[in-house]
């Protein structure tokens, strides 16, 4: 059974079964992460591109792991050192990338829509890896197999999503997933970090993180994108720490047994304190390890889908 798309560009436009289909995919996978030889030959004589404009440690080495161990051939590629310094444009960087026959494109890019504009200009299956502020699908998407993983269920769960909604990618992602999948969701922070009209979305807004966290499954702390914000929105880091910060004291506002989620990278003592970070409350690294089992599905199902 496949995807029966070419690409995976957002979280917004995928049906419940679909969503499912790439859950119960990552399950295989995340068998596979646990043998001695953790290699299988799903995509053996494939070609998986990782074309990334923008820095990133986590995703861009989650999906070489994921791609290596279904034996596929990968290949990095850096715009710092490649055509585009001179000039070149996406597409025709990607074209050229499809001519060595690449089957599957993973793109990460500054600009919202980058990933819908390149899968329309080629051939190749194209993973967005998170477009600027529009969508971040695999990240949502390894955060529910987490949540998945820990027994819930997603009907009714109530989850609180903290920080820096605005320019957050990953809030966008998991709002549309949740949502769809029957959960509430709350979105934490202030005023100035929230998009306009985002009650559209069928979520429910707090200023007031004490209030926004009481009795909640989940939390899902957002890293303050201090790179994409371009003007101060809140006084300063410490005024921000103290009132949206994730400390022990207010983990416990939540239900109990709450998760702690986090997207990574953290920031220690902002967002989350140290303690939280490493607590038996905290998923963060089991969302790390996810990653690859839910990449790992969804590159063989796109390679199925081609």
């Amino acid at each position: 059974m496949s995807l029966k798309r070419k690409d995976l560009l957002s979280l917004a436009t995928l049906s419940l079964d679909e969503i499912a289909l790439i859950l119960e995919t990552a399950d295989s996978f995340k068998e596979v992460t646990g043998r001695e030889i953790k290699k299988v030959p799903a995509l053996r004589g494939k070609t998986v591109v990782n074309l990334f404009f923008e820095p990133s440690t986590r995703t861009r080495t989650s999906f070489e792991l994921a791609a290596k161990r279904l034996s596929a051939d990968v290949i990095n590629f850096s715009p710092s050192s490649s055509s585009v310094v001179k000039g070149e444009t996406l597409l025709d960087t990607a074209r050229n990338i499809e001519a060595m026959q690449a089957d599957i494109i993973v793109l990460r890019h500054s600009s919202a829509g980058a990933a819908e504009t390149l899968a329309r200009g080629v051939k190749s299956s194209v993973i967005n890896a998170g477009d600027g502020w529009h969508e971040h699908p695999t990240q949502a998407l390894l955060d529910l197999y987490t949540i998945r993983g820990r027994g819930m269920g997603f009907r009714g769960l109530r989850v609180a999503i903290v920080g820096d909604v605005a320019h957050s990618r990953v809030a966008r992602s998991n709002i549309y997933a949740l949502t769809k999948l029957g959960a509430e969701v709350r979105l934490v922070g202030p005023p100035t970090m929230m998009p306009c009209g985002v009650e559209k979305l069928g979520v429910k807004v707090y200023s007031d993180m004490d209030k926004g966290l009481c009795g909640v499954n989940v939390i899902m702390m957002l890293r303050l994108q201090l790179e994409r914000q371009g003007r101060a929105l809140f006084p300063t880091i410490r005024e921000y720490a103290r009132l949206y910060g994730l400390t022990a004291e207010r983990v416990k506002l939540a239900d109990t047994g709450a998760i702690v989620m986090h997207p990574g990278p953290i920031n220690r003592g902002v967002e989350i304190a140290p303690d939280v970070a490493d607590s038996l409350s905290s998923v963060i690294l089991d969302q790390v390890a996810n990653g690859v089992a839910v990449r790992m599905g969804i590159l063989y199902l796109m390679s199925e889908a081609g």
